[in-house]
Formats: C-alpha cells, structure tokens, sequence
C-alpha cells in the first residue's frame, strides 16, 4: 500500500502493487486486468511472482553482470527525495547535494536521474489563460489559419514595442578560427521605436511600419496602411491580441467605417496563438540580438530594410495542429498538474 502511495516513485513498482491488492480482493485476473487497463497475463505473471516470492516478487529480477550496489530502496529514496522536497537554503537538487544526502556517489545520482528522466536542474515557463472564452477564440482563430474565408486575407498583426537602439562601449573582435565573435556586456542606448507588422498567414508576406510611440493613434495610422495596400475586393481578418490600444474608442471608430475589417483577439496570456510573434523572433535573431546602431533612424532604416528583403522571398509558417489537438493537450497537462494549486 505504501508503494502505490507515492505519486512521483516509480510506476512499474505502483502498478504491481496495485495489481496484488486488487487479487487480495478476490479479484480474478480478468476482473483486475480490466479494471487497471492491463493484460490477463501480466496480472497472472505478477500474482505468481508475489505468492512465490512475496514483497521480494515484485522487484525486477537480477539481469547478468555485476551485482548490483545500489539497493532499490535507496533509488526509490532518491527519486522521492528529488520530486518531493528540497535541499536547506536551495531552491532545487543538483547531483552533488542528493549524493551528500543519500550516501551515494555523484554519478549515481546522475544514472538514478537519467534512468527516471529527472532534470532539476531544468525549468520551464507557462502560463495558462484565464480567458473565459478560451476555446471559442482558440477554434476561431485556429480556423482562420486552417480554413481561412474565400475573398479574405488573413492578417497575424501586432506590435515589437520598445525596440531600443543600442551601441556596444567598444568594438566587436570578429570571429576568427577558434574564437567566436566578442561583444562587450554593456552599451549606450540612443532611444527606442516600435515595429508594427501585419503577416499575411497564406503567403506569408508582411506590412510593416515603424513609430516612435505605441498609441491608439499610431495604431489607427497602421491600419489605415494595411487598408491602403490590401487589395478592396477583399475582406481583412485581423488577429491580434487583448492590448488596450487594439480596443480604443478611436480605433473602434475607425473599424465602424471600415467594414471589410473583421478583428479577432486572441485569448489572454495568449500569444503563442499569434503567428506574426514567430516572424518577430526571425528579426531579433537575424538583425536585433547583435545590432549595433547610433541612432534610431539607423535602426528604424535597417527594420525597413529586413522587412524589404523578408518580402521578397516570404516564407509562411504552416500551421499545423487543430483546435481539438491544442485543447487536448492542455488538457493532459492539467491532468499533470492537478492538485498542484491551479
């Protein structure tokens, strides 16, 4: 019964144990295998194990080679340690201190680790949206991209704020063989700009402006571009996020005027749903993370310019998961974490 407590120890052992005190109910091996979602012959196999060998049965049998050192309480002492507790004054394990702990060796704890797939050194981010109307914006939105209107272009539109310009204190060392290019840590800023951008989700083409300040004004101005330069036959879905310029007054009033366009925002803490947030990962890597610029007009030029050669060889990014799929993966997820304060 302890054995199959433990939430995070090892499955195969929880799962037998299981099977064990199903028979002990007098379950047969038919009755079990159903109701644990295994086959007839492992629950006969384990049933024998257990009542030749008792506790000792369940264990895995020894396999040729050294014996073994490690006992496997002390594993299973390792694997609970690790998923439930911490070490004094430090927010996670790393090897040397579980070895500290336990009394095993530094590789080990490694091997311990690597066989159960634990990484505390590792850490993820997330962050799940609140958005009561959550899955009717996520078939919305993942329609558009898979199933877009016939006389309609679908727009991924949003805004890189804050974009700064930005000079290194001293020159770069060029890459040379065996040595990779050098920058200095620190730079002076010489002001900031905003890149607007609207991707055409089909073809994967791009309008973009650039602004000083991020406003319902200059918001205004970018759409009224967008209008300027899609063809008028044609509807306009725009996708874009909950920001509060995207709902001003004046913003609303300029789509009151504008009928073929149609705005969908996406969910909140939603921005991986927006495809134009990969083209802007595409710029900061080719152009932003290593710039070097003395003035924002050289930033806002050298924008211009990538947006420029982007376009003359666009490349779309295929969407491929549907709705159902994104919603049944959160799904699994939440069933992870249930009991985990969400």
């Amino acid at each position: 019964m302890r054995w199959t407590r433990h939430r995070k120890s090892s499955q195969a052992l929880a799962q037998r144990s299981r099977i064990v005190l199903e028979c002990a109910d007098g379950g047969s091996n038919t009755v079990v295998a159903d109701r644990l979602g295994v086959t007839r012959h492992t629950v006969g196999k384990w049933r024998a194990r257990f009542l030749e060998h008792r506790l000792d049965g369940l264990a895995d049998e020894d396999r040729p080679g050294r014996p073994a050192t490690v006992t496997a309480g002390q594993v299973e002492d390792v694997v609970v340690a690790t998923l439930e507790s911490t070490p004094e004054y430090a927010t996670h394990w790393s090897r040397s201190k579980m070895a500290e702990k336990s009394g095993l060796s530094a590789s080990t704890i490694g091997r311990i680790w690597k066989a159960f797939g634990l990484k505390p050194h590792l850490e993820d981010g997330f962050k799940l949206s609140n958005d009561p109307f959550f899955v009717d914006k996520v078939y919305d939105i993942i329609g558009l991209y898979l199933n877009p209107p016939e006389s309609a272009v679908v727009l991924s539109v949003d805004e890189k704020s804050q974009v700064q310009a930005l000079s290194r204190s001293q020159p770069a060392f060029p890459m040379m063989p065996g040595m990779p290019e050098k920058r200095t840590h620190d730079y002076f800023r010489h002001g900031t700009t905003s890149l607007f951008a609207a991707m055409n989700v089909a073809d994967g083409t791009v309008i973009a402006s650039t602004h000083r300040r991020h406003r319902a004004t200059e918001f205004r101005k970018f759409l009224t571009k967008i209008d300027r330069e899609v063809p008028e036959d044609l509807d306009v879905h725009v996708v874009c996020d909950n920001y509060g310029t995207h709902k001003h007054p004046t913003v609303k009033t300029w789509l009151a005027n504008h009928p073929r366009f149609h705005m969908h925002f996406t969910p909140t803490y939603s921005s991986w749903i927006n495809q134009v947030e990969r083209l802007f990962a595409e710029v900061t890597r080719d152009l932003l993370q290593r710039s070097d610029h003395r003035s924002v007009q050289a930033l806002e030029k050298d924008l211009r310019d990538w947006v420029k050669a982007w376009n003359e060889n666009p490349k779309p990014f295929i969407w491929t998961k549907t709705a159902d799929q994104i919603l049944e993966s959160l799904g699994r997820l939440l069933n992870r974490i249930n009991g985990a304060g969400h």
